[in-house]
């Protein structure tokens, strides 16, 4: 792989990792053992048949609790802790030994595109909740799952334009923090009322029908 391949495929299974770490393992994994691609020496453990089958069983378990409404909630905060430390090591481990300098560099720059799409994707999926129906959660959860497979193929196709990708997705979710930290409160209070048993601000209250006086 040329420089440009490595750091569009460090900064791409960043990103893919933000939305989807298990999904991102499998696929990867599954692809190099069957020789459809071809892995750098940092990333070949991903084709361990351990690994490989873990990253499965938790995805199989990720695609149900992903579109539930609230569990994919506690889900995702559950996941800032393995989404983001998995996506910056899979960034670096993408370097390998090039340059130990690289290699820091894009650990710390994983880290920053994977913790970019992992709150990018808890923010929206918080916001979401709001909305009594369920079929907002599967689109989401569907989208996100075919961004992972979709980024993944892109990496080995077009590794420019996935590291142009990358780099204006994350250069977007700085700029919208503001409204995804909205979107998020406004979630995150909607959970709040309905833990309480409340009815969630802006839901329409059925008025009861008066019957006029013979």
């Amino acid at each position: 792989m040329g420089t440009l391949e490595t750091l569009s495929l460090a900064m791409g299974v960043a990103w893919t990792s933000g939305l989807n770490l298990y999904a991102t393992v499998a696929a990867l994994g599954l692809a190099g053992s069957a020789g459809m691609l071809q892995l750098p020496p940092g990333l070949e453990i991903l084709t361990n048949p351990l690994v490989i089958g873990v990253a499965c069983v938790m995805y199989f378990i990720e695609f149900f609790a992903d579109k539930v409404p609230y569990v994919d909630n506690g889900w995702d905060v559950l996941h800032t802790f393995i989404r983001v430390p998995a996506g910056a090591l899979l960034a670096a481990r993408a370097i390998g030994s090039m340059d130990p300098t690289l290699e820091l560099a894009a650990l710390l720059a994983g880290g920053t595109v994977t913790l970019a799409a992992h709150g990018t994707k808890a923010s929206v999926r918080l916001a979401a909740n709001v909305s009594p129906e369920p079929f907002s959660n599967w689109f989401l959860s569907v989208g996100e799952d075919l961004a992972v497979l979709g980024g993944i193929w892109l990496i080995f196709q077009n590794p420019i334009l996935m590291l142009v990708l990358v780099i204006g997705f994350t250069a977007l979710a700085a700029w919208l923090i503001p409204k995804l930290y909205r979107l998020a409160r406004q979630g995150f209070r909607a959970l709040q009322a309905r833990l309480r048993g409340e009815r969630p601000a802006g839901s329409v209250v059925e008025t009861p029908a008066v019957t006029p006086p013979v």
